[in-house]
């Protein structure tokens, strides 16, 4: 039987990140990609020129016509804009009973455009990080969300210690914004125990979409079967095959190269 993923995310018209990178990556590891649009963003690799957010209700019913035939084996969040989408998406993941739900709290963009706003944080607590399978926040996103500063390795630890009180069942926090200059650490926490994954630091800026096709590679590997960890293992091997295989688009910060895990053939 074909997996199907749903991604609730904004549409990115560089290609690079957003329900772009979100199907891309989709295809790339065998699932179907279904999408619900938040918003549309005028923005290339030099940055956002403008950000025109859906109003709630088209959020709503997009959201209604997968649930009423296209029943997701995952479900995969970026960026929400609001407190009113971001209410519409966790109403209709519990309407559906939708499983699988991984959150990546896009909050800033790569030219560093806000792409949340300021009172939606405080929504994302509430409703939708109680009905995560595994939130995925980079550094500066666990900061905002935790009220912590994360500068060691145990304050990561505890920030992954406070996403799961907030009801994640797991949090992985990603390391690409750590200042250590050889390797990529990023931190998953069950609940019980915490398990790290090292990749080595690669030096480009065409890191453009990096947050949207890691954690749409978690979301395809849920959808498939796979266990957290391994999910996450195959999701990391995914990203880092995508920024060391550079696609050198764009004058800014460049798209990550989303078939070059296929191309290795290590994908499907």
């Amino acid at each position: 039987m074909i997996k199907k993923v749903l991604t609730i995310a904004g549409s990115d018209s560089g290609g690079g990140a957003g329900i772009q990178a979100d199907l891309k990556t989709f295809q790339e590891l065998g699932v179907f990609g279904m999408s619900a649009v938040t918003a549309v963003t005028a923005q290339n690799t030099r940055g956002v020129h403008g950000v025109y957010p859906m109003d709630a209700a088209a959020v709503a019913s997009q959201l209604d016509a997968i649930g009423e035939d296209l029943t997701p084996d995952a479900v995969k969040t970026g960026m929400l804009f609001n407190a009113e989408i971001i209410a519409a998406a966790a109403e209709a993941i519990n309407k559906y009973r939708w499983e699988n739900v991984v959150i990546d709290p896009v909050m800033i963009a790569k030219g560093g455009s806000t792409l949340l706003q300021q009172e939606a944080i405080q929504a994302m607590k509430e409703v939708l990080i109680p009905l995560a399978a595994v939130i995925t926040p980079n550094i500066p996103e666990a900061e905002a969300l935790t009220g912590t500063q994360i500068h060691t390795e145990e304050d990561k630890r505890e920030a992954c210690r406070i996403l799961h009180q907030m009801g994640a069942r797991t949090c992985l926090i990603k390391g690409g914004h750590e200042e250590n200059g050889d390797y990529s650490s990023d931190l998953l926490y069950d609940g019980q125990a915490f398990y790290e994954m090292k990749s080595p630091r690669i030096e480009t800026r065409h890191t453009h979409g990096t947050g949207c096709t890691f954690s749409a590679a978690l979301a395809a590997e849920l959808a498939a079967g796979r266990a957290i960890r391994r999910a996450a293992e195959t999701a990391k091997t995914f990203i880092q095959a995508a920024i060391e295989d550079t696609l050198e688009i764009g004058s800014g910060h460049g798209p990550t190269n989303h078939w070059a895990y296929r191309k290795r053939g290590t994908g499907i």
